[in-house]
């Protein structure tokens, strides 16, 4: 309810945004592939109503400063609709409801389109479970490379990893990673950044939209 207040009370500050609020834009379809950018969380919140969230990460920082030592708390979250749509961010701030609302935020500023496929050679179902390809992600040192998978493998990837995948909506891939994976916000950025790939190829599905 207090979500749904917020966007009846949301005073768009971007054109993309008056458009969204306005109904000249209906879809999340329709941003992407016009490549307008999406700098208000309300545009998503409309759009991607159903928008699902996990935080998979939380530590406490501090800083030292004239007036002391600050501590303050950092979430990494994940958010995604499970049918194509996921976006990773994080935020700080001294309460643990800040930071994680900061990080949700921030997710939702960088949601990305998933391209979904059935591209394993030993599956021929058709539908869209796995990738459609081999991707590569890669985030500070960690990198990750996913392969499509026959339906009924599961997600064989790292836990941080698997969240990232679910939200998108993938059930089936192989993965291997390599580099310092314990570091939760790289782990899940560089999944993020190889699920964003498989819209940096041309496909023949494309030629016929």
């Amino acid at each position: 309810m207090a979500e749904e207040t917020s966007i009846e009370t949301w005073v768009p500050r971007t054109r993309v945004g008056r458009l969204v609020k306005e109904g000249r834009i209906t879809s999340i379809d329709e941003i992407f592939r016009r490549n307008l950018p999406i700098l208000e969380p309300e545009i998503i919140d409309l759009l991607l109503p159903n928008l699902k969230h996990e935080v998979i990460d939380v530590s406490i920082v501090q800083k030292m400063t004239d007036a002391g030592r600050i501590t303050r708390y950092r979430a990494v979250v994940v958010v995604g609709n499970e049918d194509g749509y996921v976006g990773v961010g994080k935020g700080k701030a001294r309460q643990f409801r800040f930071a994680v609302e900061k990080a949700i935020t921030n997710a939702k500023l960088n949601i990305t389109p998933v391209r979904r496929g059935c591209g394993s050679w030993e599956c021929t179902c058709g539908e869209p479970h796995s990738v459609p390809f081999i991707v590569r992600g890669k985030s500070g040192s960690v990198e990750i490379v996913l392969k499509p998978a026959p339906k009924g493998t599961g997600l064989v990837a790292g836990d941080v990893a698997k969240v990232v995948l679910r939200l998108a909506g993938i059930s089936d891939v192989w993965s291997f990673t390599r580099g310092e994976t314990r570091t939760s916000y790289n782990f899940a950025r560089a999944t993020y950044e190889a699920l964003r790939n498989t819209y940096r190829f041309v496909t023949p599905l494309d030629w016929v939209r």
